[in-house]
């Protein structure tokens, strides 16, 4: 699929669904709040949250006293409905639409934290270019969440990358060290249960 499409894709998804109607909402991200306090960075460290889309995360982040996150989606819409859903706060965050393999950041980040977006990634050309940005964006921290190679194969009518603790490292143990992974059962809005791979990778 070609940028336009995908980016098309997405916004016809925020436009047309609420939250508890798309499989990747959750209450309260524990993962992900976890993965970030354990990378030991205080709550001046910069971090961007790659296809934040309308997730709650930066919420959580914000009320922990994080004081300068980054959030990027493909989907205008989606940053809009978070915009929205924050009310004044959303002036503390920095919202960036763009598709992340075309992604040219004007900054570094301590963490890079990425539920559910690289897994959408399945061309060779496309991994690459992730890759090739974390690599030069990323200060110290990376952190990965993908469908596990026990979760679904599809995700919002797209073919999606499975990964495991092995493959998922191979794709960027050339500037990255793995800290630590676990995999988790992601329970969906409608009570469906999907399978996830979470890993905590440092630079080098």
């Amino acid at each position: 699929m070609i940028s336009s499409d995908n980016k098309s894709h997405w916004e016809n998804v925020y436009e047309t669904k609420n939250p508890d109607q798309v499989s990747w909402t959750q209450k309260k991200p524990q993962t992900s709040l976890d993965f970030i306090r354990s990378s030991g960075l205080g709550k001046d460290a910069s971090i961007i949250d790659i296809g934040g889309g309308d997730s709650n995360l930066v919420d959580f982040l914000l009320e922990e006293g994080y004081k300068n996150i980054t959030v990027l989606d493909i989907s205008a819409k989606a940053l809009e409905k978070a915009q929205e859903r924050l009310g004044e706060s959303a002036s503390k965050v920095k919202w960036i639409a763009t598709d992340i393999t075309t992604f040219e950041p004007l900054e570094t980040y301590d963490i890079w934290h990425d539920r559910a977006a690289f897994h959408f990634l399945t061309t060779p050309e496309q991994i690459s270019k992730y890759i090739d940005i974390a690599e030069k964006s990323v200060k110290n921290c990376l952190i990965l969440g993908t469908f596990s190679k026990n979760g679904p194969t599809k995700c919002s009518g797209l073919d999606i990358q499975q990964y495991d603790e092995g493959s998922l490292s191979e794709k960027f143990e050339r500037s990255f060290k793995k800290i630590q992974c676990i995999t988790e059962d992601h329970t969906t809005p409608f009570e469906t249960v999907q399978n996830f791979v979470f890993c905590s990778f440092k630079k080098f």
